[in-house]
């Protein structure tokens, strides 16, 4: 089918903008690590039936050394480095400011896939970039009033968290694409089509069963055990978590191993990037929060730089 990486890009997005404002609302109740562990515990029992229904193992089959560990370390880069970073993000300055820093995984999913894949990169990169930048710019700062000098008017450490989330997502993205290369390179040229059709959902389980055990040490490190269990006795944060899992590890990022099959991983990640558009007026609603026409002006500035990035 013509365009199928690209459509399923899109709902991706969608998936992905629904689930940013769940996430948004648990991560205030029960913190980011807490949310983390547990959205990857609900991931791996779905992925797992998911695996079941279309291979008659709950297991992830004829994975090789090779596959084994591109996608584990994408689950490092991308869940573990990246969804802890947003998720942080989100509590210092809202899902709203944590997807449009989350614009920034486009380019450096192009940027990685240019170094590691060799996938062309346009020489107006450098041009679509500084319009990215220009837009994030537009969003997150504002003058001061004494010295008339442009200064940031969110958390310093929130802002350092979304760009740590954009660079772990662009950056996990191509090396899950790499374990799908060598995922398909490892299965039996006679492979049920319900084999391959289970490929992504079979990746996403190895980046997720690599996500818990990181979050695992992060608690086991800083002691905070005791939280979770206070975290797993809050229900509405509990709900929050299923939805997000499903809207996220389950639903968005299968589908999102599913688009760089059928298309370049930097067009994927352009169109997975309008989240940041389809989240303003939900967010607005959500968090009784007015939207100025700055920072709209500065949000699709931002999206038409991703987009030039990789479209021209």
């Amino acid at each position: 089918m013509q365009y199928l990486g690209e459509i399923i890009s899109l709902l991706v997005a969608v998936s992905w903008t629904a689930g940013a404002i769940f996430a948004d609302v648990a991560s205030h109740r029960i913190g980011s690590v807490n949310l983390n562990i547990i959205r990857m515990a609900f991931a791996i029992l779905f992925l797992a039936a998911i695996l079941f229904v279309f291979t008659g193992s709950p297991l992830p089959l004829y994975t090789d050394g090779k596959t084994l560990f591109w996608f584990a370390l994408s689950g490092i880069v991308g869940f573990v480095f990246g969804d802890f970073c947003l998720f942080n993000a989100y509590v210092r300055i809202g899902s709203l400011y944590g997807q449009l820093l989350m614009t920034l995984a486009p380019p450096i999913a192009g940027i990685a896939g240019f170094m590691m894949l060799g996938e062309k990169l346009a020489p107006t990169s450098l041009l679509a970039m500084t319009v990215t930048l220009s837009g994030i710019g537009i969003t997150i700062l504002s003058k001061d009033s004494d010295s008339r000098l442009p200064v940031l008017k969110l958390p310093l450490s929130g802002v350092l968290y979304g760009i740590g989330a954009g660079l772990g997502q662009g950056v996990g993205l191509v090396l899950s694409k790499i374990g799908m290369e060598h995922y398909t390179a490892s299965m039996p040229s006679d492979a049920a089509s319900g084999l391959l059709s289970a490929m992504p959902f079979a990746g996403t389980f190895i980046r997720v069963v690599t996500g818990i055990i990181g979050f695992s040490l992060i608690i086991m490190l800083k002691k905070e055990s005791r939280s979770l269990q206070n975290a797993l006795k809050d229900r509405t944060a509990m709900v929050c978590c299923l939805i997000t899992t499903l809207l996220g590890p389950v639903i968005g990022v299968s589908l999102s191993l599913m688009a760089v099959q059928h298309t370049s991983a930097g067009i994927a990640s352009t169109l997975m990037g309008l989240t940041p558009v389809m989240i303003l007026i939900p967010y607005s609603v959500y968090a009784k929060q007015r939207i100025t026409l700055k920072e709209v002006a500065g949000t699709f500035i931002t999206v038409a730089g991703v987009a030039l990035f990789f479209l021209l």
